[in-house]
């Protein structure tokens, strides 16, 4: 599963683990991806998402149509 937002574009991150002793090695910050199904009633279907946690609370506030129609123009297929 890729570690992107289909709603927020949120994506990786890159940094330096740092050890006690101060030796940079490279790591990487993943955003919490969750895949979570919801009922689109305009198109009578359900439609799986792969969202962040911060993603699914902002569903929760402004509803699965008008998300899916910020995904959609954002150019991703729904």
């Amino acid at each position: 599963m890729s570690a992107h937002c289909q709603l927020t574009g949120a994506r990786p991150g890159f940094g330096n683990a740092i050890s006690h002793s101060h030796r940079r090695t490279s790591r990487r910050f993943d955003p919490n991806i969750q895949r979570k199904r919801y009922w689109l009633a305009s198109e009578g279907r359900y439609v799986r998402l792969t969202l962040s946690a911060k993603a699914i609370k902002t569903v929760d506030v402004i509803g699965v149509e008008s998300a899916v129609a910020r995904i959609r123009a954002r150019g991703a297929k729904v």
